[in-house]
């Protein structure tokens, strides 16, 4: 499996709202990760999703 690689795109996506829990410890590391590189949280959060789905064995 390919690492995950944090992009900084300033492309525009729609989005639904929707209000998640975050365990503390996930929540510093993706606050981390965002300060890094530059870009939002949101775009953080959505990247690490899009992969781990891209990613996911069933």
């Amino acid at each position: 499996m390919s690492k995950l690689i944090i992009k900084n795109e300033s492309e525009k996506i729609s989005s639904i709202n929707r209000t998640i829990r975050i365990k503390p410890d996930c929540f510093e590391k993706l606050m981390e990760l965002s300060e890094k590189h530059g870009i939002s949280f949101n775009k953080v959060v959505n990247q690490c999703i899009e992969y781990a789905l891209d990613n996911l064995e069933e």
